[in-house]
């Protein structure tokens, strides 16, 4: 099973980019399961290395890396990165500026398409 799941929310503020990082964790887990996430818009924050959050707070930079170290890939919207003066250096690793062709690839592969 191939699915992509998109995120379009915030880091913090909602808890839609968390659960969409939790269902992603959840299924890079999983055998015969392939994982690919994109983030667009305001969620390419959720990739920016060494976060800085309260105490007992949800760290979603830790949560992309270990979707990442399941297996599953982590594309970022370039256009909302440069927009948002996020630099592929802030990344964590293994996150990867892209594109929305690659976007549109990721949908065409996937089985199954999920969107937060």
């Amino acid at each position: 099973m191939k699915v992509l799941i998109i995120i379009n929310d915030p880091p913090y503020g909602t808890e839609r980019s968390y659960n969409g990082l939790r269902l992603a964790g959840a299924l890079a887990r999983r055998e015969d399961v392939e994982v690919r996430m994109f983030l667009f818009g305001d969620s390419v924050g959720c990739a920016v290395a060494n976060q800085k959050v309260p105490d007992g707070y949800y760290h979603l930079d830790r949560m992309v890396v270990s979707v990442i170290r399941h297996g599953g890939k982590i594309g970022l919207c370039g256009t909302c990165m440069d927009a948002r003066a996020i630099s592929e250096e802030m990344l964590v690793e293994g996150a990867q500026r892209s594109t929305l062709e690659e976007s549109a690839d990721w949908t065409l592969w996937a089985d199954k398409v999920v969107s937060f």
